[in-house]
């Protein structure tokens, strides 16, 4: 497996066990984290557009080698 489907496989699947724990922490304590939530979310969802980014920049750059040969 690639290691950027990697990164993006172990992001989901913290993302669902972060929102089980929220959800459990707002059933047993009657609160939701917040400014928790809002920075989790907007944390991965950064690494998942760097890669993303990352990965576009490589397939142009494979393409350009294409046109040269």
């Amino acid at each position: 497996m690639k290691f950027s489907k990697w990164i993006v496989t172990l992001v989901i699947l913290l993302n669902a066990a972060f929102t089980v724990a929220v959800l459990f922490i707002f059933y047993r304590v009657g609160t939701e984290p917040t400014t928790l939530i809002g920075a989790w979310f907007g944390f991965t969802t950064v690494e998942l557009w760097a890669l993303a980014g990352i990965k576009k920049r490589e397939i142009e750059i494979r393409n350009d080698k294409e046109e040269i040969q």
